[in-house]
């Protein structure tokens, strides 16, 4: 069941991922417009002439492409069974960074083999100018990065890693995050994990993910997840949910209406924000009752930081639902499209986890002897 769930959330990350990555960036009123109508599967990148619609982004999205959100996720299995514990921002530091300077691997948006650094954007390239280059210390390397969803969208792993301990999986992806991010950045990347290690339980429902995410969240965030659970108890499908979702995270969504046109206060530090992507995933989660596809279509068509939202909801119903519950022809599909095997990540990622949690109760049986012969 481990290797079940574990592969389960990755490939629902990645169908999520590609899935949403074809209209990143747009509303729901301009996606039904772009395509005739709610978006159902995989379909094609937005601009015919994607290479040079938008010089800043020149990426191949859609057409079952995984992006960087996927790319990134799997980068940080790579590291999980390379280092065969838990990891920190040194870890961050010391192996990812090198991942993504070094080492060439096909990158579907951009059709070709490429460094992972070519493809992340600004926000994950932070990680390389300060850690890389800055020498910074990896623990608080994260201040002054735009704080938005950049490090939350990798954090699935970790949730794995820490399968049925979201406590520990909030507290190492915090640790892991803060190399990253910073405010509620960094404290989305500690819920998304929290959740993912909530959904590893077995017979674990939609309801204890986001009591869980809810119960270790702090300030915005877990105002924003409440607000957005709230709104997602009154509906079962995701078309009616769209609206009432956005209502619910506006007034922590530092972003504002226009997401191609930032407000000023975009993005900054704030003890009262949140970012959208992790709360309004949850909301799917919810609305979808578990069910992988209609939460990641869900996201999808909300728009906005689409990859990103479709790629957490279908982590977590993945995880919930096992292998089993991400739908055949889109995992199949988006592994062909984009030349990347995704089932081995969670292969490797349940048998890390394995040994952690043997390694872990090895800790604890030490200390338990310790506190014993004190107690005396």
């Amino acid at each position: 069941m481990l290797e079940d769930k574990s592969t389960g959330a990755l490939v629902g990350s990645a169908v999520g991922d590609a899935i949403g990555g074809a209209v990143e960036g747009w509303t729901p009123e301009a996606i039904r417009e772009r395509h005739g109508g709610w978006v159902t599967g995989i379909v094609g990148p937005w601009y015919d002439d994607w290479r040079t619609a938008r010089p800043i982004a020149p990426y191949h999205k859609g057409d079952g492409h995984i992006t960087d959100d996927t790319l990134m996720t799997h980068a940080l299995v790579e590291v999980y069974a390379e280092r065969r514990t838990h990891l920190d921002a040194y870890a961050i530091a010391e192996s990812l960074v090198p991942k993504m300077i070094t080492g060439r691997r096909w990158v579907p948006e951009l059709e070709a083999e490429a460094l992972l650094l070519q493809r992340v954007f600004l926000a994950e390239k932070w990680l390389v100018a300060r850690l890389h280059y800055g020498h910074v210390d990896p623990r608080e390397a994260g201040v002054g990065n735009i704080v938005n969803c950049g490090a939350a969208m990798y954090m699935a792993p970790v949730g794995i890693a820490n399968a049925g301990d979201p406590e520990g999986a909030y507290a190492e992806a915090i640790d892991v995050a803060g190399a990253h991010q910073s405010s509620y950045g960094r404290e989305a990347a500690g819920v998304f994990a929290a959740a993912v290690a909530a959904a590893m339980v077995p017979g674990a429902t939609t309801f204890d993910v986001v009591e869980t995410a809810i119960s270790v969240a702090k300030d915005g965030t877990r105002k924003a997840i409440q607000a957005v659970a709230e709104a997602a108890s009154e509906v079962t499908d995701w078309e009616e949910a769209i609206p009432l979702l956005r209502t619910a995270i506006e007034p922590f969504d530092s972003v504002g209406p226009d997401y191609r046109d930032q407000s000023l206060d975009a993005r900054r530090p704030s003890r009262t924000k949140a970012i959208e992507e992790l709360p309004v995933a949850l909301g799917f989660v919810l609305v979808s009752e578990g069910d992988v596809r209609r939460a990641v279509l869900g996201g999808t068509n909300y728009g906005r930081d689409a990859d990103s939202i479709a790629s957490m909801a279908g982590a977590i119903t993945g995880a919930l639902g096992g292998l089993s519950g991400v739908p055949e022809d889109w995992a199949n599909q988006v592994a062909e499209a984009s030349r990347t095997d995704l089932v081995r990540p969670g292969v490797l990622m349940a048998s890390v986890a394995r040994e952690l949690h043997e390694a872990d109760a090895r800790r604890w049986a030490r200390r338990s002897d310790v506190l014993e012969n004190l107690t005396r």
